[in-house]
């Protein structure tokens, strides 16, 4: 180079500038080409406000049944790991059993780690019991104290078959009189539980169709109303991915909204369940709050329905876009 002049680029420079300049032109073409496909999906969406609504408004009952449900049941599993006395196990220890044994019962639950537990002394149970309306009479009318010590465990794991294995295992322990599990209970409520969450799945999988199909069905009618638009593009170049695209987000799109309608009627629902249901519990002696949709149930809401609907939208423009060719 000539004195003064400033040096040129490398070799390995001006050989890797141009493939990357072309990438990032490339990849900003994409962006800008996705763009204008959503534009032109939110322009349909907007074209027909009445028709969108009502579009909406059925995506969102096809939702909404199958979230209730679901909701129902994590209400009812919260409901009845809140209520006491539901899947805990009772470990009643023998009338002779002293501090020395109730020490070692406590060493054993702390080294299994079974979950928590509490200490009943056979005194607390004493005055709990003469509290109870009709028994201070009778309570008093004992020569001694005939209830045992005890300890109340809620095990981390309430699977009925974890349940009594646990029962089992409590039962061999020294100075132990009876342990005390309803496991027909546990076990009726658990087939309970899983036969709602089977009908649940039923259910989503019935109205998951239903919204591919609801899809499918207008995407079919905005293919057939602009035809004549597509047969032109196609003349002046426009391939069929160009085409496509906008039909895709047009489904994504309304699948998404109605997934957030239907976020909003569920939720809508539970507020006006919830006074009833807390006062229903409270007359029981529990203290129980219904819990709506937390913002990631609406955001998971949101996406499964916009997949729902972009897949819908993909088989129809697949089958009809050939009708075209």
């Amino acid at each position: 180079a000539a004195a003064g002049s400033l040096p040129g680029p490398r070799p390995d420079e001006r050989t890797t500038a141009g493939p990357v300049r072309r990438r990032c032109r490339a990849v900003k073409a994409w962006f800008a080409q996705h763009l204008a496909a959503l534009r032109d999906a939110l322009r349909r969406l907007t074209a027909a406000p009445l028709n969108t609504l009502l579009s909406l408004l059925v995506v969102g009952v096809a939702l909404t049944l199958p979230t209730a449900g679901w909701l129902a049941l994590e209400n009812l599993r919260q409901l009845t790991s809140d209520t006491p006395g539901v899947q805990q196990i009772s470990i009643f220890l023998s009338l002779e059993a002293g501090k020395r044994e109730v020490s070692d019962i406590e060493s054993r639950l702390k080294e299994a780690r079974v979950g928590s537990w509490r200490f009943v002394p056979r005194d607390e149970a004493l005055k709990r019991l003469q509290a109870s309306e009709g028994m201070a009479e009778i309570i008093a009318s004992l020569p001694r104290n005939p209830l045992p010590d005890a300890f109340v465990i809620t095990p981390a794991d309430p699977q009925p078959e974890s349940l009594e294995h646990l029962a089992k295992v409590f039962a061999g322990w020294p100075k132990v009189a009876h342990v005390q599990l309803d496991s027909a209970w546990v076990k009726r409520f658990d087939a309970l539980l899983r036969l709602g969450r089977l009908v649940v799945m039923l259910l989503g999988a019935l109205f998951a169709g239903a919204l591919v199909t609801i899809t499918f069905n207008t995407i079919r009618l905005q293919i057939l109303a602009q035809a004549a638009e597509i047969e032109v593009a196609r003349l002046v170049g426009a391939t069929d991915t160009y085409i496509r695209r906008p039909l895709h987000y047009f489904g994504m799109l309304q699948g998404a909204l109605g997934g957030l309608c239907a976020a909003l009627l569920v939720s809508g629902g539970f507020q006006l369940l919830i006074p009833p249901v807390s006062e229903l519990t409270r007359l029981y002696g529990a203290s129980f709050t219904l819990q709506s949709l937390s913002a990631g149930d609406v955001a998971r809401l949101a996406a499964i329905g916009g997949a729902l609907g972009w897949l819908g939208a993909r088989i129809s423009v697949m089958m009809h876009l050939r009708r075209l060719t």
